[in-house]
């Protein structure tokens, strides 16, 4: 669906030029003509600048076709900065178009004297000019915003002023109509056309500083207004986000790449972090919405961060590992002491030295600590998980624990719930009911005997978990 959606935006971008370079064609030949046949400098201006106009269509429509490719080996960002180049090139033109045109009107105004003649050829060629101007304009315009085309908008941009330019000659030609029509006394009208051109000129020049700025700005990876702050304060809500770090926006052609920063407690899981920063894309994505994002995580001490977690993270940090680790006051003096793991291969004297730097370290985010006592050992080695126990293994298993738990709490009132095979015996989980009146204290004893007694009677054991229920309680039978 993405890819359909992509073509259908290639298509009407490509149709929106293609267009815009046919109504070009037709009025720079237009104009021309008829300035040519009337003398009129401000119509012959327009159809200079018409001309301008239809290189920049043909420009802006081959700029539209090469920045829609996608990303090549050559072209790691896409080719949308083609269309930024074809912004300022139509910015150029219209610089080289300005020149000429307040040269010839100076000349006409002080130096030469031509005649214009106002004919009604000269003013239906304007009003056709602007009537076709202002309908792709706007056609333009629609197809621009739709797709965030740069090199559409400058030329939507472009005929919106030749609007007002081709307003501005007509008016030239009204008041050299006007100053034929009231007699010799008003000629100094006709002078009215040179200043019409003069005018054009004028908008020309704003129209191409405008351009030639949003041209340079995006060649220059300027970030666009406002974006930077607005991505920064949509990120800062997404859940599991501590702080937004620098955000880096830049603009290629309709493309955003963005590149931010975010924290993220160093205590989440690596799926956990993964998770954040899929959501801080989407987030971005609803901001800009064709975009590329690549989000960058560093892992921050989180406000409520175990101690634990505090004293892993510091020793994760060297290399090293930690367990075992209890903290205790004494005397309003606070001490830890745990376990700290490292290669079997370093001496003591280099393992001494990891760990004052490990202790180092966690003193200077726990500064209330008072003493560290570490003991040093070497990395666990992990053992390979054993097979899963046969159907008759496991029952042969579980009569003989069943049986050595009954010893204690009594015939028919225990029951072996699991039996899992690991690297450190058979780990068992059992069920077994007692007097509703017993104490907490006296049903952890029943439970330990238990235990001792099955591990004497059945080799091979691991961990043992024995789950006591008062006897006569609600629920299945054992």
């Amino acid at each position: 669906m993405e890819g359909h959606d992509r073509d259908e935006a290639v298509r009407e971008k490509r149709d929106a030029a293609g267009k815009s370079v046919v109504a070009a064609v037709a009025l720079t030949g237009l104009k021309l003509v008829v300035g040519l046949m009337t003398g009129s400098l401000g119509i012959l201006a327009e159809a200079l600048h018409s001309a301008l106009d239809l290189v920049a269509a043909v420009v802006t429509y081959f700029a539209v076709r090469v920045s829609d490719r996608p990303a090549d080996r050559e072209h790691h960002y896409g080719h949308g900065k083609v269309e930024n180049l074809a912004a300022l090139f139509e910015t150029l033109l219209l610089m080289g178009t300005c020149v000429w045109i307040v040269h010839e009107a100076v000349q006409r105004l002080f130096y030469r004297k031509v005649e214009i003649e106002a004919s009604w050829w000269a003013f239906g060629v304007i009003l056709f000019s602007i009537v076709v101007d202002v309908n792709r304009s706007r056609m333009l315009q629609r197809a621009a915003r739709k797709h965030g085309s740069q090199a559409l908008e400058a030329d939507a941009l472009h005929f919106a002023t030749d609007v007002w330019s081709s307003a501005v000659v007509l008016v030239g030609l009204g008041l050299v109509w006007l100053g034929g029509r009231m007699g010799p006394a008003w000629g100094w009208l006709a002078q009215a056309d040179a200043a019409a051109a003069l005018g054009v000129a004028i908008i020309v020049v704003g129209v191409s500083v405008r351009l030639g700025r949003r041209a340079v700005a995006a060649l220059l990876d300027e970030a666009p207004p406002g974006l930077t702050a607005a991505v920064a304060a949509a990120v800062a809500d997404v859940p599991g986000v501590q702080s937004v770090g620098p955000v880096r926006v830049r603009a290629s052609g309709a493309e955003t790449f963005v590149d931010l920063t975010v924290d993220v407690a160093r205590s989440a899981a690596l799926e956990e972090a993964h998770a954040v920063a899929v959501a801080v894309e989407e987030r971005v994505r609803s901001v800009a919405p064709r975009c590329d994002v690549v989000v960058h995580v560093d892992p921050v001490k989180n406000r409520d961060e175990s101690l634990p977690r505090t004293v892993s993270a510091a020793a994760a940090r060297l290399g090293l590992r930690t367990h075992g680790v209890h903290s205790h006051e004494v005397r309003g003096r606070y001490f830890l002491d745990l376990h700290v793991e490292m290669p079997e291969h370093l001496t003591l004297a280099e393992a001494h030295a990891a760990v004052d730097r490990f202790e180092a370290a966690v003193r200077a985010e726990l500064p209330h600590v008072q003493d560290i006592r570490s003991h040093l050992e070497p990395f666990a080695v992990p053992l390979d998980e054993p097979p899963p126990l046969t159907v008759a293994t496991e029952t042969d298993l579980a009569a003989r624990i069943g049986a050595a738990a009954a010893g204690v709490f009594g015939a028919g009132r225990c029951r072996v719930d699991r039996l899992h095979a690991t690297p450190g015996g058979i780990d068992a989980v059992l069920t077994c009911r007692a007097d509703p009146r017993l104490t907490v204290g006296e049903a952890h004893q029943l439970a330990h005997a238990a235990e001792v007694c099955l591990r004497s009677q059945v080799a091979g054991i691991g961990q043992v978990l024995i789950h006591v229920e008062p006897e006569g309680r609600t629920g299945a039978p054992l």
